[in-house]
């Protein structure tokens, strides 16, 4: 990964700085983009201190904020032209119902917008040093969700099992396949991973799941991020676009995020959310 810039989101913990290590041992330039200047800076020393590596660059940006994302973009772009690989790995899982700043239910703001928003954003780079790659972190906890396109915010649903958090995986899944659709040609790929159930920060929420359910269980981050890093960096996949994978094999996600029409709506919903016209 000599000479390759790796851009990953939620870098400072979990599977994202297990992530951001590997790459870093591959000796790849590192872009961490993190919401917390303590945890990030910590996670960017510890990087550095174990790699070797002075590449690994740290980026602040708050990914429920659709401000805070173009501000970023924006920031990025001053300082690189380059893009090799983006990971869309930042992300909450929230059983109870709250709002962005932006008035977006959370997380469809962090899980579905936010990755939305910025690959669009950081496009232009990505297509300029194609062949590259861009890696969404989605969960299987997307067979779970369902798509109303009248109520995406959960405004009116009945609360069930990882109810708003399958509802925002679903989004992902269903406008990645299309995002990977519309890709086609460019030499710019799009693959989505189910990391596992892993021992993170995922979201304030996730400490109740973690005390009903043995820790044996959890994946490990380095575990959880063995795929990720899998479609950031082999060549086994150069060229795989639109995909699927589970511990670095492809599979079959749910029905109904195959759904062509619906995948098109929600992208039209989507972009008049975030306000992009591209």
């Amino acid at each position: 990964m000599n000479g390759k810039i790796c851009l990953i989101t939620g870098a400072n913990s979990g599977i994202g700085k297990a992530t951001a290590l590997a790459l870093a041992k591959m000796n790849a330039t590192v872009i961490m983009v993190c919401r917390s200047k303590e945890r990030g800076e910590n996670a960017q020393k510890e990087i550095i201190d174990k790699t070797g590596n002075q590449k690994i660059n740290l980026f602040f940006c708050d990914l429920s904020s659709l401000d805070s994302i173009r501000n970023f973009a924006s920031e990025f772009k001053t300082k690189y032209q380059n893009l090799h690989v983006l990971i869309n790995n930042a992300g909450v899982m929230l059983s109870k119902r709250q709002l962005s700043e932006d008035g977006f239910e959370m997380n469809f703001a962090v899980n579905h917008l936010a990755p939305f928003l910025l690959t669009h954003l950081l496009l232009d780079v990505l297509k300029n040093n194609a062949p590259s790659r861009i890696v969404n972190i989605a969960s299987a906890a997307h067979k779970f969700g369902a798509i109303d396109l009248e109520d995406l915010q959960g405004e009116h649903k009945k609360r069930r099992f990882m109810g708003l958090y399958g509802d925002s995986k679903l989004a992902l899944m269903l406008v990645s396949y299309e995002f990977s659709r519309r890709l086609e040609g460019t030499n710019v790929t799009l693959n989505l991973v189910h990391p596992g159930m892993v021992n993170s920060n995922l979201g304030v929420d996730r400490e109740k799941l973690r005390r009903g359910i043995a820790r044996r269980f959890f994946k490990s981050p380095e575990k959880g991020a063995e795929t990720s890093i899998y479609l950031a960096s082999s060549p086994e996949v150069e060229g795989i676009n639109g995909k699927y994978f589970i511990n670095k094999q492809e599979q079959k996600s749910s029905e109904e995020s195959y759904d062509i029409d619906l995948a098109k709506k929600l992208w039209d919903i989507t972009m008049k959310m975030v306000g992009e016209k591209l």
